[in-house]
């Protein structure tokens, strides 16, 4: 009789959901659980994962090195949707397969977007803090309504985002390296250099990858060029704000607030500025909301079924999802 595939889950909040380890428990595999809570790194990644044929991966670093120590992983299925912590070309030297779907927690992403530039615009959070120490302060802020929003990266977040804003009639200015002209037309959105974001929009949202090109890309010179009072929102990746440079500029009121939910290192040590008034921060909760995280969940099952040919899945109907994509 052949030995079940050990299948070993790393995120700690798939690890916590009944209804994917249930649909998990039921695949032919001895499957292991992070139930620590904790964000393995390093050696403790490895030994976790040493023995693994599969790994279903959540915000964990998987790099040459781990793959090297871990020689039984054939598949990654990626529970989430960004690929920066995974070193895909050491997946394909080692024929290691990534299953990924992109765009599955979208609709959360781009929703907290649009509640974080309404809290923004509104003063809702400053407002709030200030009453909580018995201020008040009857300062409403502006309407979204009518605002210049610019839109930096237009993949499957910016899109929904983009069309999340349609009732609010606002001024829409996108930057993509692909060309978005057809998506424009659809929502009447103008395609514009990041130069000319940052000089007109009254908020920039950033919804790009984390790549090369655009870590730090907002820094001391492109918050320089921004209104003094814009705003920014960045609910993709941390590493694409110089956060030290973004701290100046609250503080000396270079812009006028900022709203993230990720940071270069999770979770933050600089408290300080956590608690800047003109701040609004949440703990990497964007792709987090209870359908997104079944649907992460969903995704990364079904590539595990497919690689192994298990059956159909019980939670729904495996063909709405996306296919797998092997990055290998």
């Amino acid at each position: 009789m052949s030995v079940l595939p050990s299948i070993k889950v790393t995120s700690p909040s798939f690890s916590r959901n009944e209804a994917l380890v249930m649909e998990l428990s039921g695949m032919p595999a001895r499957v292991t659980l992070n139930s620590t809570g904790e964000r393995l790194q390093g050696d403790n990644l490895v030994r976790y994962l040493a023995d693994a044929d599969a790994a279903i991966l959540g915000l964990e670093k998987i790099n040459a090195e781990v793959l090297e120590r871990c020689p039984r992983i054939k598949l990654i299925a990626k529970y989430g949707v960004g690929l920066d912590n995974l070193d895909l070309d050491a997946c394909r030297k080692r024929g290691v397969a990534v299953g990924w779907t992109p765009g599955v927690n979208r609709h959360a992403v781009a929703e907290q977007t649009i509640g974080c530039l309404i809290s923004l615009a509104r003063n809702l959070h400053g407002s709030n803090r200030k009453l909580q120490h018995g201020v008040w302060e009857k300062a409403g802020g502006r309407q979204v309504s009518g605002m210049i929003v610019g839109i930096i990266g237009l993949g499957c977040v910016g899109a929904e985002l983009l069309r999340l804003l349609q009732p609010f009639v606002c001024a829409v200015l996108v930057n993509d390296i692909v060309d978005v002209q057809t998506i424009c037309d659809q929502y009447g959105a103008v395609p514009a250099s990041k130069e000319e974001i940052y000089a007109r929009a009254d908020a920039v949202t950033l919804h790009v990858p984390l790549t090369a090109e655009t870590r730090q890309m907002i820094n001391s010179s492109t918050l320089r060029q921004m209104k003094r009072s814009a705003f920014l929102i960045n609910t993709a990746r941390g590493e694409i704000v110089d956060q030290s440079a973004l701290k100046h500029a609250l503080r000396h009121g270079i812009i006028a607030g900022a709203a993230i939910d990720v940071y270069g290192s999770e979770p933050p040590a600089d408290l300080d500025f956590l608690k800047f008034p003109n701040l609004l921060c949440t703990p990497h909760i964007a792709g987090n909301s209870q359908e997104a995280v079944l649907a992460m969940g969903q995704s990364a099952l079904v590539h595990v079924r497919r690689f192994f040919g298990f059956g159909s899945a019980s939670l729904r109907d495996e063909s709405n999802l996306p296919f797998l994509n092997i990055a290998a």
